[in-house]
């Protein structure tokens, strides 16, 4: 009584498809960087923003996909993605935080 194989050949190219498609908007928008992202958002320019977004998103899709978790629980779902958004959340606070405030104080000391 075991599992009958099934291809998923279909999924893998869909997987491939969405996170070539991420992919290329992050490198289009990392060789044109338009000059109305380069308006100063919370810790950083707009565009930064965006990398880091469309990054976190290819790494949840990836998990989501080759780590199989949509076959998962709702709650083992849950434990793992709500951690690591906490710990990336926290992570971008105490960088921007920090190299802000490292900006501010060495500005005056070191030519940029």
């Amino acid at each position: 009584m075991g599992h009958a194989h099934e291809s998923n050949t279909k999924r893998i190219w869909i997987v491939l498809a969405i996170l070539t498609i991420v992919t290329t908007v992050e490198v289009a928008l990392g060789i044109v960087k338009p000059d109305s992202l380069h308006l100063h958002g919370w810790g950083t320019s707009w565009l930064n923003w965006i990398f880091i977004i469309l990054t976190i998103v290819k790494a949840y899709y990836i998990a989501w996909a080759f780590m199989h978790l949509e076959a998962e629980k709702t709650w083992f779902r849950r434990a793992i993605v709500w951690t690591a958004v906490f710990l990336i959340s926290y992570l971008l606070f105490i960088v921007l935080i920090e190299g802000d405030y490292l900006h501010e104080t060495l500005a005056p000391l070191v030519k940029w």
